[in-house]
């Protein structure tokens, strides 16, 4: 038995930082996160114009430095009921395809959390949301899932629907 394979993913995992910077954000009761690394920007009140025919998870366009960025609605990418009569946030991710807005209900903070605190997705969860999340940190009082910024992208997201 060969040891190539083993030291590629010992060398990988030394190659993850010791300590990531999460923006932490609510969407419904869960709090979910994103490597800070991706995020552009945090735009408050921001107000997506609909598009008609568009996929579910789409949260309309908008208007940002010149350019038109498609969003993605995080409660209708987990399937949770809309957020009526609240303001929501926008985030500027930047993705493997250029760059897109997330709607969520709120951003949070900018935690620092471990890479010993992460754990994967689990074998029981649903196929479909494994495709959407990165794994969870373990936080002092609940856990931080991780949605992973390549697998939200609006156009990664039409190619698996």
């Amino acid at each position: 038995m060969s040891t190539a394979p083993r030291a590629i993913l010992t060398q990988s995992r030394d190659a993850v930082p010791e300590v990531v910077e999460v923006c932490s954000i609510r969407i419904g009761d869960g709090l979910y996160g994103l490597p800070i690394s991706h995020i552009l920007e945090i735009v408050g009140g921001a107000k997506p114009e609909t598009v008609p025919l568009a996929p579910d998870f789409v949260g309309g366009l908008v208007h940002y430095r010149g350019d038109v960025l498609t969003t993605v609605n995080a409660r209708k990418l987990l399937g949770l009921p809309p957020l009526e009569g609240k303001a929501s946030d926008l985030l500027v991710v930047e993705g493997t395809n250029g760059c897109f807005g997330l709607i969520v209900d709120s951003v949070r903070e900018v935690l620092k959390v471990s890479r010993e605190d992460f754990e994967p997705n689990p074998s029981t969860v649903h196929e479909r949301t494994k495709g959407l999340l990165a794994g969870a940190y373990k936080l002092k009082e609940k856990l931080m899932v991780m949605l992973d910024p390549q697998r939200i992208d609006p156009l990664e997201l039409a190619k698996a629907s």
